[in-house]
C-alpha cells in the first residue's frame, strides 16, 4: 500500500518522489509541508511535525519512533508564538530509532544518526553521529552496490 500512502499524501500537497515506502503507522502533521525524495523510506510510528518545511532525500530512512519536528515556541515572549525552521535530510541519511531532530537542523549527505540521539545543530555529512547531546562520532566508511551508485549519478 505504499503507492496508495504516497498518492494521498500528494492529494494533501506534499511532494513525493518514486518508489517511496511510508508505513501505516507514520504520523505526519501539515503534509503540504513534507518533501520526500526518491527511494526513502519512513517507518511504523515515525513523527513528521511539518509545522515547518521537512525534506527527506533520496534513499533516507526514517526509523521508528523518530520524531523531526519543525516547530517551537518563543517562551520568552507570553504569549508563545509558533517559529518554525525548515530541517533538510540529506541523501542516504539513516535517522535510526527514536531520534529526536530540533526545528532548523540539517542532517549532511549520508550521516548516519543514533537511537535516541538528540539533534540540535547541524550534522556533517558521511559521519556517524550519536548522543545527547548529538555529536559526531566518527566517519562512516559507505560501501555501496556499484549499480546503486550508477543509479545515484543519473
Amino acid at each position: 500500500m505504499h503507492g496508495w500512502r504516497a498518492f494521498l499524501l500528494r492529494c494533501f500537497g506534499a511532494k513525493v518522489g518514486r518508489r517511496v515506502h511510508v508505513y501505516p503507522g507514520v504520523k505526519i502533521w501539515a503534509p503540504w509541508q513534507l518533501t520526500l525524495g526518491e527511494e526513502c523510506g519512513i517507518a511504523n510510528g515515525a513523527i513528521l511535525y511539518c509545522q515547518g518545511r521537512i525534506t527527506v532525500g533520496r534513499r533516507a530512512i526514517i526509523s521508528q519512533g523518530a520524531h523531526l519536528v519543525a516547530g517551537t515556541h518563543d517562551y520568552s515572549d507570553p504569549g508563545f508564538p509558533l517559529i518554525t525552521k525548515p530541517i533538510h535530510i540529506g541523501d542516504h541519511v539513516w535517522i535510526a530509532a527514536e531520534a529526536f531532530i530540533h526545528p532548523g537542523v540539517t542532517i549532511g549527505e549520508g550521516c548516519v544518526i543514533g537511537a535516541r540521539a538528540v539533534v540540535a545543530k547541524d550534522m556533517p555529512a558521511w559521519m556517524v553521529c550519536a548522543g545527547h547531546p548529538c555529536l559526531p562520532i566518527k566517519t562512516r566508511n559507505f560501501i555501496a552496490n556499484p549499480q546503486h551508485l550508477e543509479q545515484s549519478a543519473k
